[in-house]
This record gives C-alpha cells, structure tokens and sequence, in this order.
C-alpha cells in the first residue's frame, strides 16, 4: 500500500486522476471501476481536462460502477448513471455501450446481482478500481456488518449514509433505502485499487481502515490484504494517521 498525502482536494483530484490517466496510457482498452458521491468530482474534472487537451483517450476504456440506488432508472437526476454521464461521460469520447451501471430498475435483487457479476466476468475483470470512503468505513455500499458480502448484492443503507446522502435529494423521504452494490471480493479482485479521502469528516474512518483490525465493522479494512492499494487523502483526511 502506498498513501499519496496531498494538500488540499484540488491538489489530491490532481494526484488521484494522473493514476487513472496513466492507467488508461499504458493500458488504452483497460477496464476502469468508477464511483461516485462527491468525492471523485474533482478527480473526472481533471479527466476532462486531460482530454479536452488530447492528453487522454477514453475510446477504448470500458467501465463498470460500484453501485446504484434500486428504484431509480437512468434518466432520474439522482441516478449513478445520470451521476456517470455529467460528471464523466458526456465530456470524453467513451463508448457509452461500454459503461456499466447495476440496473437500479430491475425489482428482483437476485437477478439484477447475478448479471452484474456475470457482466464483471464478462469484461475481463477490473484492472482499476476506484474507490471512496464513508464516515463509517464503507466502501461503495458495503455498510458496517457481521460479515463481508462477497459479490455484488442489495444492502438496506444504513441512517448515517442515508444522512450523508439526503443532501442530492429534496428531502430524506426522497433517499431510497436500497441500493445494489459491488461485493468485497467483486472489489478486491480488481488488479489495483485506487482509494481517495478528503477532509476531517473521513479522518477517523481512513485510519480505521488503514491501521485498524480488519473487521467488517470496518469494511474497508479489507484493503489492508490487497496487493496493489494506492491512497491518495489530504491533509485533513490524514491528520489522525501518525506517518
């Protein structure tokens, strides 16, 4: 595990987003595991960026998500996917058809988990994957629990994400309290993780995550056993960590 300490979020999306560039550089049909939620906006900012200046082409990249909200299709404006499109896809020259995002529609869990594995195998696996990390540990939506969850599966969100999370919505009634999520190991087969964390807010949870037990009281403390983790945080974020 290697941790990049930047200054600020500026200074870490900077950091966090020539990782994912040079990935796609050395590995131009590469399979990228994106998230979302505020943090990794600045990070597909400097995307974009790279692009509109020809230092990046996003042709031949495919990518699966981590998540998305059950209940919501893609044309909700609180949606993953529609999440994906502004921040990212409708800014770089990815093949749409080469995106993948749960289907937040489909009603039976069962079914909408096993082809979204079945997708992930299908595409050869994640060579990069892309996360962030909650208040509570988490890691997409693999909320605090007994036990890690294996592969992608539908997890009742906990209140402290629904709290974190009301924000996008009109009201907290409007959250849904579901969502269909990558697994643990879905996560951790991926061949490089790429974690980031910004501000006080996450300071408790990284260092839980990156010196505590690993416990799925923590979830992502699973990446302690990972091969290649890369974390960039700031500051803030790192400021109860004794480097």
């Amino acid at each position: 595990m290697i941790i990049y300490k930047t200054k600020d979020y500026q200074d870490l999306s900077r950091r966090a987003a020539s990782i994912i560039a040079a990935q796609i550089i050395i590995k131009p049909d590469c399979v990228l595991g994106l998230a979302t939620g505020s943090s990794p906006v600045g990070l597909y900012q400097q995307l974009v960026l790279q692009y509109q200046n020809g230092d990046l082409d996003f042709s031949k990249v495919t990518s699966v998500n981590l998540d998305e909200y059950k209940g919501l299709g893609p044309d909700h404006d609180q949606s993953y996917r529609r999440f994906m499109d502004t921040n990212l896809f409708d800014h770089v020259n990815i093949d749409k058809t080469h995106t993948f995002v749960p289907n937040g529609l489909e009603e039976d869990s069962s079914r909408a988990c096993e082809e979204y594995n079945q997708k992930i195998e299908s595409v050869g696996g994640v060579d990069l994957q892309l996360l962030g990390i909650g208040n509570n540990g988490h890691i997409g939506f693999n909320e605090p629990g007994e036990a890690f969850e294996c592969d992608t599966h539908c997890v009742e969100l906990t209140q402290s994400t629904i709290e974190a999370n009301k924000r996008f919505f009109e009201s907290e009634a409007d959250v849904p309290r579901y969502a269909y999520t990558m697994g643990i190991r879905n996560i951790m087969q991926a061949r490089k993780i790429l974690l980031i964390a910004s501000g006080r807010a996450k300071a408790q949870a990284l260092k839980d995550a990156l010196y505590g037990p690993v416990t799925p009281h923590v979830p992502a403390s699973i990446l302690q056993l990972h091969k290649d983790v890369a974390v960039v945080a700031d500051e803030e974020a790192l400021e109860l960590i004794d480097r």
